[in-house]
């Protein structure tokens, strides 16, 4: 979408004042100006279609009228006249030109992923987020399972090298791809799941999935004892939309979005009483599915980032500058996103399909959150009655976990917790000596790096160019840390430009109150608005008569704290005073 004078001339104004002074060391009002141009500029610049590089959109399943007020099984029909954009199998998008997206094929092993982990990513002493509770670091990870998930190819192996004495080399699967016609462009990968903020993480991206999961009445999910997630008799893995790389967070995040879903049945039932079983379907995922963005928009986010232009900004995302107290007493006062919300305005791609990103899954790589054990209490008298290290809370394990505590009481232990900051040194050393459900054994901070190299994704230096940052010129602008400066001088051989994108982001000084940094932001603040923009279900079609304005009522009604403690009554004296449920609660003894 071309923009106007004006608008490229205040463009120009915002980027050469960054030039001068960074934007979130304005004024609050300036910073925010500051981040609607760099929004503007990201959407015209940094939004790349892949589908000209010979990828085609699968053909979704027909779904009849339905595809006018439902959310499909696969992720199809979103876009009426575009049906396989964002459907399960479309292939991934860039945020950085397509020629710059090309792996090097020579440099995959340069320098080794291995020593890189060992050098600059592991964890000495536990660094916490105080601000923050442990829930903060389940959610992201329950939300990118909606999100974006990359298939592998089996067939051929990466091998890294040893890093050192006693080490074996570490087989690695390669993502799969597909090359586009005649090399003219980077390989492509597929989604595995939805692109759209769907739910499809507690839904499925398939209609076999999604069928098993349901019940077949009133609307709703499956769930076990006590809000529970149902466990496959035959696997003993959880009976969910998407079970990747499970632990006990992800299993209390989908307790309570199924109970949730099934708690929007039962209110729909009751103002729509002649509905059947797939109305009450339909409408509970789509009013699900927006309450999950709500949080996420302006609640999670503003956890994260408490900087007071992101506090305003976050929320005008969803609210406009008019803010929540006018939405609620006089809706919406203009069609501008700007004024008065992304949702109920108009649907726009800004020129290019609506994909996820290799660069959006780059920057949302945030394992140094996760601690190294859980210390569990018991909500009634804050008595701690143990302590789960992670090795013993993921996979297959989780479930003795769950079956052997009260959720309430999980979840309170979750509250008081902490999860780790987005730093490095602070990688968790059990995900760097991880025995996999398949057997084999992975350092996963390698392996992190080493997607990055292998899907393309430009090294730190060049991927702040291409965000039209300024690149450092020596490690020592990298960190203040100058015995950390020397060893990352040292694994990249002097050299800066070979600096990992994962790396660089975690060096990084980040801006006041951000738990990431201002690179990733940069990434997240484009793909954040984009997918509310560009989805029918948060723009055109987020009215009452799709929703019904019982559904509407209830998605800006709630809270992520409301629907805690519309399942967990318990939770209601360490959530008292809590402003946020990301936010540390209050111990109960």
């Amino acid at each position: 979408m071309s923009r106007s004078a004006i608008g490229e001339l205040i463009e120009d104004t915002v980027e050469h004042l960054n030039h001068i002074v960074n934007w979130h060391e304005l004024p609050v009002p300036l910073g925010i100006l500051n981040l609607i141009e760099l929004r503007n500029a990201l959407r015209d610049e940094n939004l790349h279609d892949t589908s000209d590089a010979g990828t085609r959109d699968p053909s979704p399943a027909d779904m009849g009228a339905r595809r006018l007020y439902a959310r499909s099984d696969d992720g199809g029909h979103n876009d009426l006249a575009s049906p396989g954009m964002g459907a399960a199998g479309a292939p991934f998008g860039r945020n950085v030109p397509l020629d710059a997206g090309w792996p090097d094929p020579d440099s995959l092993m340069v320098p080794n992923p291995r020593a890189v982990s060992e050098a600059v990513l592991k964890r000495g002493a536990f660094q916490p987020v105080e601000a923050l509770n442990l829930l903060a670091a389940a959610w992201i990870q329950f939300m990118t399972h909606d999100w974006f998930a990359h298939d592998i190819d089996p067939s051929k192996d990466h091998v890294l090298p040893p890093a050192g004495p006693g080490q074996a080399p570490m087989p690695v699967a390669h993502t799969a791809t597909e090359p586009a016609p005649g090399g003219t462009r980077p390989p492509t990968a597929r989604n595995r799941v939805t692109h759209w903020w769907d739910g499809s993480q507690v839904y499925g991206s398939d209609t076999a999935t999604v069928q098993r999961l349901r019940t077949g009445q009133g609307g709703k999910l499956r769930v076990g004892r006590g809000g529970r997630i149902p466990r496959s008799a035959e696997t003993g893995l959880p009976e969910v939309g998407f079970s990747d790389n499970w632990w006990l967070g992800l299993d209390l995040m989908h307790s309570v979005w199924v109970l949730e879903h099934n708690a929007i049945c039962d209110h729909l039932a009751e103002h729509f009483p002649v509905w059947g079983d797939q109305a009450l379907f339909d409408r509970a995922r789509l009013i699900n599915s927006a309450l999950m963005a709500k949080i996420h928009t302006v609640e999670w986010t503003t956890a994260i980032l408490q900087h007071p232009a992101l506090q305003v900004a976050m929320n005008a995302n969803w609210w406009g500058l008019q803010g929540e107290e006018s939405h609620e007493l006089v809706g919406r006062l203009s069609d501008s996103e700007v004024v008065s919300g992304i949702p109920g305005s108009e649907k726009d791609h800004h020129g290019a399909p609506f994909q996820m990103t290799e660069e959006f899954v780059s920057v949302y790589r945030m394992h140094p959150l996760l601690p190294d054990s859980i210390e569990l209490r018991t909500i009634d008298d804050d008595a701690r009655v143990g302590e789960v290290p992670m090795q013993d809370a993921i996979f297959k394990n989780a479930t003795a976990v769950v079956e052997n505590n009260e959720l309430d009481d999980l979840l309170y232990s979750f509250g008081l917790a902490h999860p780790g900051a987005l730093t490095l040194r602070n990688y968790p050393n059990w995900l760097r000596d991880i025995r996999l459900p398949g057997g084999r054994t992975i350092d996963l901070a390698a392996v992190d790096i080493l997607r990055d190299r292998e899907r393309g994704v430009p090294r730190y230096c060049a991927f702040r160019r291409l965000l039209r940052l300024k690149a450092p010129e020596c490690f020592a602008d990298l960190t203040d840390d100058a015995e950390l400066a020397a060893t990352l001088e040292r694994v990249y051989d002097g050299d800066i430009e070979k600096v990992d994108t994962m790396v660089g982001m975690f060096a990084e000084t980040p801006p006041d109150g951000f738990g990431f940094s201002d690179t990733a932001f940069r990434i997240f603040i484009l793909m954040a608005s984009r997918r509310l923009k560009s989805d029918r279900f948060f723009t055109d079609d987020y009215t009452a008569d799709v929703y019904t304005q019982p559904g509407l009522d209830w998605v800006e009604d709630s809270t992520m704290k409301t629907v805690l403690i519309r399942h967990f009554p318990k939770l209601t004296a360490a959530l008292r005073g809590v402003d946020n449920a990301f936010f540390p609660w209050s111990a109960t003894g």
